[in-house]
């Protein structure tokens, strides 16, 4: 419990450092307006998030002041210096910004504060420093403008290399699909026309069902055969060319590029000789050799519009367009989508190793502002190691947290920068090339947002951003 005790005279407030160098009158209304009160050890002087009510300046005792971080508490000061200040620090700015206690603070000892109601507080203050009011507030206010202005457009360059990397990568699939679905139509064709000359050689029924089941048989195996070495690839066209020279058949060399690259050898061709007059074989071989261009060239489109579908997703995944903000999310999900979005910006040279903890169960939080967290760090980490490293994506449990780990083998953050790495605008990257931002937002969505931590570590060729996420649902801010 707390208990009101008597006020302070204008000479004992002159001997703290806050008031010193007011006047008689301004000491005097400091004097009439604050009450000095007594919290007992162990009491809480203000609470984190409750409104704040009271500027509260130390006159005797200790007092801690700690912040929640991951789903407990850290203290972040503790103090015995008279006249240290808490509570409701803000109070210049008034009705401008939500006041709220940015901390708890406790009596670790008996304590004595002298206590000063933050509304009137501020009244008579923008009285008495009308300028340093306007200043005070211009750079708070201001500051956190340009923070939401900068943010923004930040968030803007940010989608906008986004949408380019993923239209690269959506460009080369449905090339490659368009180019295939070209070559296919000329297979047909092809086909066509063969299968026009096999039966203008009269071959009996019997022969032709043993043709088609035998090119079934052959084309069912393209793509099943294990991927030769350039060397083995090339001996295996020779020997097949050569036997196909050997039976008279025009463009051996080109038929043996297309056989061997469906797996197929002389021991398979020598059941078409088996099959049909010698007179039939080469439009028998060159049809066979459409249907088996055509399964490869099927298999091309397939392929290529499941790259497609798979970056479609991915984009949804990061996006989060379908979903509801605050859910269970699934952090490996969110990571593979922010390295696929980011697939295009990530150098030939940098190694991408993924150490998944799958037993991690969803965490609760807003999945699209993790993936701008992701987002983030990789870009952070890619753009350290200068184009050649590895990037190292873990996932593990930390006591009742989820741990994301973002590591690079980059030159490493000096120990005087890494204390400020979080701060607003404070950037290592040449001017024109970074805001200062990215970390900021990372921390606030990642401490704010979803009451859990994030700090780096980092030695030369060993960069780690750390993420804890409570496992636990909790109240979102």
């Amino acid at each position: 419990m707390t208990t009101a005790a008597e006020r302070l005279s204008a000479a004992e407030l002159r001997e703290l450092f806050l008031f010193t160098d007011l006047d008689e009158g301004q000491l005097a209304w400091v004097a009439d307006h604050g009450a000095v009160v007594a919290h007992p050890a162990g009491a809480e002087v203000s609470v984190e998030g409750e409104p704040a009510r009271c500027f509260s300046v130390l006159l005797e005792g200790t007092l801690s002041m700690s912040r929640r971080v991951g789903g407990s508490e850290v203290e972040t000061v503790r103090t015995s210096h008279r006249g240290v200040y808490s509570g409701a620090v803000q109070f210049y700015v008034g009705e401008r910004v939500d006041q709220r206690y940015p901390a708890t603070v406790r009596a670790v000892t008996d304590c004595r504060f002298l206590e000063l109601p933050a509304t009137e507080f501020a009244a008579q203050f923008r009285r008495w420093y009308p300028m340093a009011v306007h200043l005070l507030e211009g750079m708070f206010i201001g500051q956190r403008n340009s923070a939401e202005l900068v943010g923004q457009r930040e968030r803007l360059l940010a989608l906008g290399k986004l949408t380019a990397g993923l239209t690269h990568e959506l460009n080369n699939p449905a090339a490659a699909a368009s180019r295939a679905a070209a070559a296919l139509r000329e297979r047909f064709a092809g086909m066509r026309h063969k299968l026009a000359l096999l039966s203008e050689g009269r071959l009996d029924g019997a022969v032709l069902r043993s043709l088609t089941g035998l090119q079934e048989e052959l084309v069912a195996r393209v793509g099943s055969a294990p991927e030769p070495t350039a060397l083995e690839r090339a001996d295996r066209e020779d020997e097949l060319g050569d036997w196909l020279d050997e039976r008279d058949v025009g463009g051996a060399y080109e038929l043996a590029g297309v056989f061997v690259g469906a797996g197929l050898g002389p021991a398979d061709l020598e059941r078409v000789v088996d099959t049909v007059e010698p007179a039939a074989l080469e439009p028998a071989l060159r049809w066979l050799a459409y249907a088996v261009e055509t399964e490869s060239l099927l298999a091309e489109i397939a392929d290529s519009t499941g790259r497609i579908s798979g970056l479609v997703e991915a984009a949804r995944q990061y996006s989060q367009l379908d979903r509801a903000p605050h859910q269970p999310t699934d952090l490996h999900a969110g990571l593979d989508a922010t390295l696929v979005m980011l697939s295009a910006k990530t150098p030939s040279g940098v190694r991408v190793v993924k150490d998944y903890d799958r037993t991690l169960p969803p965490v609760p939080g807003y999945p699209g502002e993790l993936n701008q967290v992701w987002t983030n760090l990789v870009v952070n980490a890619l753009d350290a190691m200068a184009g050649e490293g590895t990037l190292t994506l873990r996932t593990a449990r930390d006591g009742d947290c989820a741990l994301v780990e973002v590591a690079d083998t980059g030159p490493g953050i000096p120990e005087e920068l890494r204390q400020r790495v979080f701060e607003p605008f404070f950037t290592t990257k040449p001017v024109g090339q970074g805001t200062g931002l990215g970390l900021d937002v990372s921390y606030r969505v990642v401490v704010t947002r979803h009451g859990g931590d994030l700090r780096v570590r980092s030695r030369p060729g060993d960069t780690r951003f750390q993420v804890r996420l409570p496992l636990q649902e909790s109240t979102p801010s």
